[in-house]
């Protein structure tokens, strides 16, 4: 049979090196310059309906093969191989007739030449890489569909490894780190964020790493336009497809809930009408201050107050300018106060101020100051012929008090004295020896009619 070697363009005269070319698990075969067949291995003959090769010399692909719209692709390729003698590689779709299917192929052609070196023919080996194929686009399919649900879900899904670069991004991840999805694929986390926190995050990481074990969690980062957003993570040890140790995160976006609990916190600890610590929060801070100060022996005063003769504003003016009145003076004690003082309405016109680190004369020089401001202001425009008044009493921790709430009575009952000479003044009460028998014999200021 006068075939060509392949390569070579020599005859196959041997049936051993026609087997081995059956054999090898690819479709062989040449060409002439026309483009007719001068050899094809068995699967070349399967291919083309099972034809015996004699059936086969002579003629072209197209006569076995409907290459429809690929048909001008496939013809310019043979020419380049044929007229300009390039070798080319590329995948090609074929439609079978025999089979009534489509088959894609990875083909690679390369001139053939005779002893001159002449271009006599072409040498084509393909290999079926249909199911391939198929199984790609299933792969891909199923990651197109994985990436729809990743990234419209809730939440920020990544992938990290123990190198601690980031292997997977959904779209949400890549929003807070204000980079397309592309440029996250492969980058450590600490290029992703800030150092200090990428830190932090990849601590946690390596006990996971090393455990095994998931982590849930609240954790809190600076997104791309800098604001602080806080998040509830869940992240579970992943042995990856190559058996290396990865990491598979969860995180979802709590920056609302967690302004809402804030929130929440905020008014169970704060009046609603003038904004001030209510009696609770009072209470807990000064417990915690007056432990810090016998602890270290530093001063502490706190400032009771009574707004004189409110219950009158009330019923001469009516309860909407007694609120006023309170929210008004609520702001000239704030404005008055350092940031670490704490001003609490404790009652309905009363009011408790904890100076830390202050004594007692230090004590009363604000309170005068806020007395004298109290006194200057005009509460409520509507009725410009309205003032108010308010009365201090003032009390520092002393050495003899076991608890604060001794400092508390002591302060009210200096709030008592306060009235008592006329309203409208301050007045510091002392743990003196000398002053306990007086001090003992003052009653507590409810008793003092407003």
């Amino acid at each position: 049979m006068a075939s060509q070697t392949p390569g070579s363009g020599a005859p196959i005269t041997t049936d051993p090196y026609r087997q081995l070319l059956d054999e090898v698990g690819a479709f062989v075969y040449t060409t002439d310059l026309g483009g007719r067949y001068t050899y094809a291995n068995q699967l070349v003959l399967d291919l083309l309906g099972g034809h015996p090769l004699d059936a086969v010399l002579g003629k072209s692909f197209t006569d076995f093969v409907d290459i429809g719209e690929a048909g001008d692709t496939l013809r310019k390729t043979d020419r380049r191989v044929l007229e300009l003698g390039e070798t080319i590689a590329r995948e090609e779709t074929n439609h079978i007739h025999a089979t009534g299917e489509s088959r894609s192929y990875w083909s690679i052609k390369k001139p053939l030449r005779d002893a001159s070196g002449a271009i006599a023919g072409m040498l084509g080996i393909s290999h079926d890489i249909t199911e391939k194929k198929r199984l790609e686009d299933r792969v891909r399919q199923q990651k197109e569909l994985l990436d729809t649900v990743l990234d419209n879900i809730d939440g920020l899904v990544y992938v990290k490894g123990a190198d601690r670069r980031f292997r997977y991004a959904n779209r949400h991840l890549a929003d807070v780190f204000g980079r397309p999805v592309e440029q996250i694929i492969g980058r450590l986390d600490s290029e992703l964020m800030p150092r200090e926190a990428a830190d932090a995050f990849w601590e946690k990481d390596l006990r996971m790493l090393a455990t095994g074990e998931r982590y849930a969690g609240e954790e809190s980062l600076v997104d791309s336009k800098g604001r602080l957003r806080h998040y509830w993570s869940v992240v579970v040890p992943w042995p990856d497809f190559n058996g290396s140790p990865a990491l598979i995160g969860l995180v979802t976006d709590i920056t609302e809930l967690h302004a809402l609990k804030e929130e929440l916190q905020r008014q169970v600890r704060t009046d609603s009408l003038t904004g001030l610590a209510n009696r609770r929060s009072f209470q807990e801070r000064a417990e915690s201050e007056f432990a810090r100060s016998r602890r270290h022996g530093t001063p502490l005063s706190l400032v009771a107050i009574d707004i004189d003769h409110f219950k009158r504003v009330n019923d001469d003016y009516g309860h909407a300018v007694g609120d006023h009145v309170l929210q008004d003076f609520a702001g000239c004690c704030q404005h008055a106060l350092r940031e670490e003082d704490l001003c609490a309405r404790t009652g309905g016109e009363e009011f408790c101020i904890l100076l830390p680190d202050t004594d007692a004369a230090a004590a009363r020089v604000i309170a005068e100051r806020i007395r004298l401001m109290t006194a200057s202001c005009r509460p409520c425009p509507e009725h410009p012929a309205l003032t108010i008044t308010a009365s201090f009493g003032i009390a520092c921790v002393e050495p003899s008090d076991p608890s604060f709430d001794t400092v508390f009575s002591r302060a009210d009952r200096a709030l008592y004295a306060a009235k008592q000479q006329g309203r409208d003044r301050s007045c510091v009460l002392r743990a003196e020896p000398a002053e306990m028998s007086a001090q003992q014999a003052v009653p507590p200021r409810h008793a003092i009619q407003d």
